[in-house]
């Protein structure tokens, strides 16, 4: 088998939903915003359709999901608000792309309710995938309960979950088509990898991030776009950090208002700058670049991966509760990139010198690893396990990011022998146990052997409550109760 067929060969455990801009469609900034990205779906890679093999039919998937759009962080609302003072409190005069500023105003009108909090936008995201997922998979049946799992961005779990459900009207059935968000502490470090934000309760997940040479290599293009841009003022001067906030103001205005104006204004060279230096933000925090980032995704993989071994709707010999064919679990973008690492996804490559990701730029056309394909708003990673019969059943790869899996299948390496560059299951089995070698124990590598209590197992979907996790629920939608 040649490379360029071992590639191809690759296993299909993940499926990135993620079907985008061809290669002759206009270019779109949102679609190069990294984490700033409303979602969208990631283009096709290595060639491989994104639809489910003929004469398979998938019958057990799980994904793991960043929240949908939303206002932005405190943080950088305060960013946003520096800018904006900056603008008003000079006198100044603004032509071109840049005659909207003297009139643009933060598109925030509740400030002590919205920054950090799900827009409108998000709501529809995460409602839409609920009916797209019911729709794909049909995997229960009307008037069936259901359950997800969820840390604090409960807002997305409940509106998935009410898209999954919407079908007939079981309002004052209070037993019918319920969903149940089985909750957890979020960024602790006390649940260690018992957690779908597993890489707080590893103290040596912070030793491996070099996030920092994303700033570097923002240094070397952000003075020369804001030196660009001075040209259409009068009165008033950018600088780097102004170039920061507007080109984050591009997917964040973009969602909670539909203003593209910030979106105008740049290059599609600065655009791609942009999302590389997210790239590499992601790469070197949370992702591959990271030497720890595998350790803190591996819990997840492994977990789902033996449900997908036992197969739907079975309870394993060593735990009480059986999870619903559709494994859904609800997090933040820098929980994405470490599930990617354990899987071996997006760190190799036909082409040389891709990998590392350089810091030096320019970016790599060749990179697979992209921020906008992964952790863009309601991104996602799915493994789909698919059934062609008796004897003839394989694991799917899809990262949505969205990755469903938005349309991108991104195959296991070394292993897609299966229908549409599948994996076999029992050999997506022993390769994800051959990459417990690369994680390394959780316990062990986050430096947490004398640590009482310290686990490096995640049993949220097998066990209810789980005391490690500190899992409570909620039920969503209440029963409907007639007021007179």
């Amino acid at each position: 088998m040649n490379a360029a067929a071992a590639l191809l060969s690759l296993a299909c455990l993940a499926l990135i939903q993620a079907s985008g801009s061809g290669a002759n469609a206009e270019f779109n900034p949102l679609h190069h915003s990294g984490p700033a990205s409303p979602y969208f779906d990631a283009p096709a890679q290595f060639g491989i359709p994104p639809s489910t093999p003929v004469r398979c039919s998938v019958d057990q998937a799980a994904y793991i999901v960043r929240h949908g759009s939303r206002f932005p962080e405190p943080g950088s609302f305060t960013g946003w608000q520096s800018l904006f003072a900056k603008l008003q409190n000079a006198t100044y005069t603004a032509k071109g792309p840049l005659a909207f500023l003297p009139s643009w105003v933060p598109p925030i009108d509740d400030g002590p309710h919205q920054p950090l909090f799900l827009s409108s936008t998000g709501s529809k995201e995460a409602f839409d995938l609920g009916v797209d997922l019911r729709k794909r998979y049909r995997l229960t049946k009307g008037g069936d309960n259901f359950t997800v799992w969820s840390v604090r961005v409960v807002d997305t779990a409940t509106y998935f979950t009410l898209g999954y459900l919407s079908q007939g009207n079981y309002l004052s059935a209070a037993d019918e088509n319920r969903g149940h968000v089985i909750t957890m502490p979020d960024s602790v470090n006390y649940t260690f990898a018992d957690s779908l934000t597993p890489s707080a309760g590893c103290p040596a997940y912070s030793t491996g991030d070099t996030s920092s040479k994303a700033t570097t290599f923002r240094g070397t293009y952000q003075g020369k776009i804001a030196d660009r841009l001075n040209q259409y003022l009068d009165g008033l001067t950018l600088n780097a950090t102004d170039i920061g906030v507007m080109q984050d103001l591009c997917g964040f205005q973009a969602e909670i208002s539909g203003d593209t104006y910030f979106c105008d204004i740049f290059t599609k060279s600065e655009w791609l700058d942009y999302e590389y230096a997210h790239d590499l933000n992601y790469y070197y925090g949370s992702g591959p670049g990271n030497p720890v980032s595998a350790t803190t995704g591996y819990p997840w993989v492994k977990a789902v991966t033996e449900l997908l071994v036992t197969g739907p709707k079975q309870t394993p010999s060593d735990s009480h509760f059986a999870p619903p064919p559709l494994i859904m679990s609800f997090t933040h973008d820098n929980n994405l990139p470490p599930v990617v690492s354990a899987l071996g996804l997006w760190n190799t490559s036909l082409f040389p010198s891709v990998y590392p990701l350089s810091t030096a730029g320019p970016p790599n056309p060749h990179r697979t690893f992209r921020s906008s394909y992964l952790v863009a708003f309601r991104g996602y990673i799915a493994l789909e396990r698919l059934s062609t019969g008796p004897h003839h059943v394989f694991a799917v790869v899809g990262a949505d990011a969205r990755a469903q899996i938005n349309n991108a299948v991104v195959p296991v390496p070394g292993c897609a022998s299966g229908p549409g560059s599948s994996c076999p299951l029992a050999s997506f089995a022993t390769y994800v146990n051959s990459r417990a070698a690369v994680a390394g124990d959780f316990v062990g590598t986050c430096g947490l052997r004398d640590v009482q209590n310290a686990t490096g197992a995640l049993d949220i979907f097998t066990t209810f409550p789980s005391d490690a996790a500190q899992t409570s629920m909620l039920l969503v939608p209440l029963p409907y109760a007639h007021t007179p």
